[in-house]
């Protein structure tokens, strides 16, 4: 029953670097999350609402950022996870939207970002 409960999120992980590899991978290892490997080219927005993703990870080196910021016009609800081997860093984009008509809407979104709920991940082996 527990099982059917579970909600699962489809992470797509785009692109086929040495890093991406290692980290489907690692993420493998995760309850809760359904990884789609996708290779080049990316696919049109109709085909990537059909496969669905709640997030897509990429190596920001191998894309550009005007593809990021199409996929989020296309799918608002998505969250892009862009991997910069480099530096060891990631870097985020997120397609919600809100008004932003006065510095107090500014202000709220901003804390939103440090209130957001988080459902943590089971880790491998709990």
């Amino acid at each position: 029953m527990r099982a059917e409960m579970e909600q699962r999120r489809r992470v797509l992980v785009y692109g086929q670097s040495l890093i991406l590899e290692a980290v489907r991978s690692s993420l493998g290892q995760y309850r809760g999350l359904d990884l789609v490997p996708l290779v080049p080219p990316l696919p049109t927005a109709h085909e990537l609402a059909e496969l669905a993703p709640d997030v897509i990870i990429f190596d920001i080196a191998a894309a550009c950022p005007e593809a990021a910021l199409s996929l989020l016009e296309a799918c608002p609800g998505l969250l892009l996870i862009g991997l910069d081997p480099g530096s060891d860093q990631m870097l985020l984009w997120t397609g919600e939207r809100s008004r932003a008509l006065t510095a107090q809407d500014l202000v709220q979104a901003i804390d939103r970002l440090g209130s957001m709920p988080q459902t943590p991940l089971e880790a491998p082996g709990q």
